[in-house]
């Protein structure tokens, strides 16, 4: 039985053996940066099989008009069962009074079907356009 916890602290090593897991280095790479990562978030809720952290949405933004979803990562041996769904309408029904939910993710197929099967669009389809500046050196 997977148990679901929102806002509850975790231990910084047993986050970096999440993050490592799904080989997110440009986290792991900066423990000084992981030791903050959930102080800075504004929702986050974790996915537990016993004591074992096995997956994480984690947000930011400012719990009125805007939600930046940052990460939703599932450890490779509890992907495809249903565990980044529930993070998701969960993340989702916690902040339904919140106007605008963003994400930037990678364009694989598998990816873009997943956010579409929980009720995402691209932002061409919304009259959109985003914009981001990367520096890989952080």
């Amino acid at each position: 039985m997977i148990t679901y916890k929102t806002n509850t602290p975790i231990p910084v090593d047993t986050l970096t053996e999440l993050y490592d897991s799904v080989k997110w280095t440009g986290y792991t790479d900066h423990p000084e940066k992981m030791a903050r990562l959930l102080d800075g978030s504004y929702y986050y809720m974790s996915a537990w099989k016993e004591d074992r952290l096995v997956a994480l949405i984690r947000s930011i933004g400012d719990g009125a008009s805007i939600l930046y979803i940052q990460d939703i990562l599932v450890h490779p041996d509890f992907q495809r069962l249903g565990i980044g769904r529930e993070l998701m309408n969960q993340l989702i029904a916690d902040n339904s009074d919140i106007r605008q939910i963003v994400l930037i993710t990678d364009d694989a197929e598998e990816t873009k079907a997943f956010y579409e099967a929980v009720g995402f669009q691209a932002i061409e389809d919304a009259n959109g356009k985003a914009f981001v500046k990367y520096d890989f050196n952080h």
